[in-house]
């Protein structure tokens, strides 16, 4: 394991040059602290754990001090948000520090959040608060321990800075981690602003560096694409599966790497409601849970138009016309499996479909209801989770189909609860548990984030004396209103 000055930098995106970023050095908090730190997410650095008790690891993730090997910049990038085009974005508060290459060789990009303004900061301060850190740093570490793929979270420093949202509140920074932070609108910044040279540029690095082996393709643009159209097929299985609602799936919050991204007013659903809006923002409910496999399939659309004059048209559209069908295949996997099924039979989506609906009219718990289903053999776990519905007639019949369609399965009917439990989780992150670790934080003490860490990061394990963390949650906290500011 390393220590934090033997960590070894190759900055291959500050290489593209400055018509990519610019240049800007952290603006550092006052007094700086760790609230959280993520060993695991060290761990992808080969960093020993026991770093984040040095003064030097609140230094570095803080602003006050830098590797002499790291580059940081200001990514610039466009995007279209809430359906509409901005010609110009770019890190307004996120500094990518630089790439450390581990010793896999891997490539890691450190990105620091709230490191004050940039060029792109839009009239804004470049900070980020201590609230919406915790949350981000929470949210990426929980779909990672899920199986979902996602940026990382190495740590979260607080500060005596102030800032000021709709009240004064404490400013902190957040260490984010990723393989790449290039997003769709990257590639929409240089094809809107007819850059087609800077264009060829960023899509041959991203081909290099991220999709290898597209490069021996008969067209390796065009088989890039095809795997980006893939891995968000499956990335939004995921979500869908899991009940995550990401809130703000603009283009610059897609990542080329089909992974979860630029964490805002996420949420996990409690009640199962396909209508449910995470953000208080989205009046129209553009980004709510139901619209979140047409919103991908929009937002491809428009990486696809970006790449319109490098790839013709027509390649371009059948592509994209494989996520619908990929993103079904994946999804009803997940579920099969969520429900204690190994094989596929044709009437499967029916039944996801009907117990959904059966959920929703009667307002049932949706992590609980499979956790619980996977307790017992299924008629005596369908006895226990019938009472949380409204309609028991139409659940009632559903469990006939279901029992049904058990009795038909050739798997060993005593190793249903060891494989339900390991794809339905007990722990997930509901908005009132981040909410309460917060309000603690916010008054010094840390103690709460870092346990809520440490029970998500094993959530398909019953952790003795984490039963509070695996209740269904107290009216209060089921309508809480999340933003985007922070």
């Amino acid at each position: 394991m390393k220590a934090l000055d033997q960590l070894t930098f190759d900055n291959r995106f500050a290489r593209l040059g400055d018509a990519f970023s610019t240049q800007v050095l952290p603006d550092p908090i006052a007094e700086p602290r760790v609230v959280v730190a993520s060993e695991s997410a060290m761990a992808l650095l080969d960093l020993d754990p026991a770093q984040a008790a040095l003064p030097l690891f609140a230094e570095l993730f803080s602003g006050h001090q830098s590797w002499q090997d790291a580059d940081p910049r200001a990514m610039v990038y466009s995007g279209h948000q809430f359906g509409g085009y901005t010609p110009r974005l770019g890190d307004g508060r996120g500094l990518l520090l630089g790439e450390v290459v581990n010793d896999a060789g891997e490539h890691w990009d450190l990105h620091l959040k709230g490191a004050g303004q940039t060029p792109y900061s839009r009239m804004g301060d470049g900070r980020a608060v201590l609230r919406s850190s915790i949350r981000e740093f929470l949210g990426s570490e929980a779909l990672h321990a899920l199986g979902i793929p996602s940026s990382r979270a190495l740590c979260v420093i607080g500060s005596s800075t102030t800032v000021w949202r709709e009240t004064q509140e404490s400013a902190a920074m957040i260490l984010r981690l990723a393989q790449s932070h290039i997003r769709f609108g990257h590639f929409e910044y240089f094809y809107y602003t007819r850059q087609p040279e800077q264009q060829q540029l960023l899509i041959d690095h991203v081909l290099e560096q991220h999709y290898p082996e597209c490069r021996s393709a008969e067209q390796p643009y065009l088989a890039m694409f095809q795997t980006i159209v893939e891995r968000n097929a499956e990335l939004i299985a995921r979500w869908q599966a899991y009940g995550f609602c990401h809130g703000v799936m603009n283009t610059d919050n897609m990542s080329i790497l089909g992974i979860t991204f630029d964490f805002g007013p996420f949420a996990f659903l409690d009640d199962f409601d396909a209508n449910f809006i995470c953000n208080h923002s989205d009046d129209q409910g553009r980004y709510s849970y139901s619209n979140q496999v047409p919103i991908a399939h929009w937002n491809l659309s428009a990486l696809a138009q970006a790449l319109t004059p490098f790839v013709e048209v027509e390649a371009l559209k059948q592509a994209l016309g494989l996520f619908l069908p990929l993103y079904q295949t994946h999804y009803l996997d997940l579920m099969r499996r969520r429900l204690g099924l190994t094989t596929a039979e044709d009437d499967d989506l029916q039944l996801v479909e009907t117990l959904l609906q059966r959920m929703q009219s009667g307002g049932v718990d949706y992590t609980l209801f499979f956790r619980r289903l996977g307790d017992q053999p299924a008629a005596a776990a369908l006895q226990v989770v019938r009472d949380d519905f409204v309609d028991l007639a139409g659940f009632d019949a559903w469990s006939a189909t279901y029992l049904a369609r058990c009795e038909r399965e050739p798997a060993n009917a005593e190793g249903r609860r060891e494989r339900m439990h390991a794809v339905n989780p007990l722990y997930v992150l509901r908005n009132y548990l981040a909410q309460k670790a917060i309000e603690a934080a916010n008054g010094g003490d840390y103690t709460e984030v870092r346990r809520l860490h440490q029970v998500l990061s094993r959530p398909f394990e019953e952790q003795p004396g984490m039963q509070a963390y695996a209740e269904r949650p107290p009216e209060w906290g089921k309508h809480l209103e999340i933003s985007c500011s922070s």
